[in-house]
């Protein structure tokens, strides 16, 4: 069960739709400008297209939970069916399409998903996978999946990226997450209270937990959400952290099972 305790107003969730948005629209941009797809990037065995075409099967997926939920059963046997190669099968299928049908798919599937959970009550649950989700959560899961796969890409074509405020959505993720980087490497959770102190691409201060807590991990918003979506070790950061504890979580560090 996903239970990240994000609560959201109508108003904040028009600012993270927004923000979803000019998300994939950054991506958009970048990948609309490459002639080849069949760039290698750093996830194993996965080109540009493999990644563009995992994010139009989410996108279809959400849109089957949010319209047709009772039709949700049948992506999950299907996922439960092909085990732990689920994803790269997935990936696989949709990057045999062609480049300019894959590209059609991911902008309307985007914008459809984009549309539907700006309708959806924000206390209204729909199905995911292993859990039940609001919009709430849907939106900067959205987000984060697809910034943390626009990264492998930008990686891939050798492009600089410029960090922006919408990682705020990525970082928040990463910090109310921090019970399934301990879950999912098969640990207690900590029992302490922990003090995160990130600082965003324009300077300004991103905080989450009390002032006195022991545990404590500091450093940029980027290179924290680079570790939490697991595009770069912890070696790779400039992220520091006090306390035993906190010492773990960025070494486990993730924000998706």
């Amino acid at each position: 069960m996903l239970d990240y305790g994000l609560d959201m107003s109508g108003v904040e969730l028009d600012r993270a739709l927004s923000d979803l948005v000019a998300e994939g629209d950054e991506l958009d941009a970048l990948v609309s400008a490459q002639a080849d797809w069949s760039k290698p990037t750093p996830a194993a065995g996965w080109t540009i297209a493999h990644q563009i075409a995992h994010l139009a099967s989410a996108d279809a997926n959400v849109l089957i939970a949010l319209r047709t939920p009772e039709a949700f059963d049948a992506v999950l046997k299907q996922a439960e069916a092909a085990g732990s190669q689920y994803a790269d099968l997935d990936a696989a299928a949709g990057a045999a399409k062609p480049r300019s049908v894959l590209l059609e798919q991911w902008r309307a599937g985007r914008t459809e998903v984009a549309a539907e959970l700006r309708d959806v009550p924000l206390d209204h649950g729909f199905p995911w996978y292993g859990s039940q989700l609001t919009a709430a959560l849907m939106v900067p899961l959205r987000l984060m999946e697809t910034w943390a796969h626009g990264q492998d890409v930008f990686d891939a074509s050798g492009v600089a990226r410029r960090p922006t405020s919408r990682l705020q959505h990525v970082a928040s993720l990463g910090v109310v997450g921090r019970e399934l980087s301990f879950y999912a490497a098969q640990l207690p959770p900590p029992s302490e209270p922990f003090r995160v102190e990130l600082t965003g691409p324009d300077g300004q201060s991103w905080v989450w937990g009390p002032e006195d807590a022991v545990q404590r991990v500091q450093g940029s918003a980027l290179d924290f959400c680079l570790r939490v979506t697991q595009r770069r070790s912890r070696a790779q950061t400039g992220l520091t952290a006090v306390g035993e504890d906190a010492q773990k979580w960025l070494d486990i560090a993730r924000v998706f099972l």
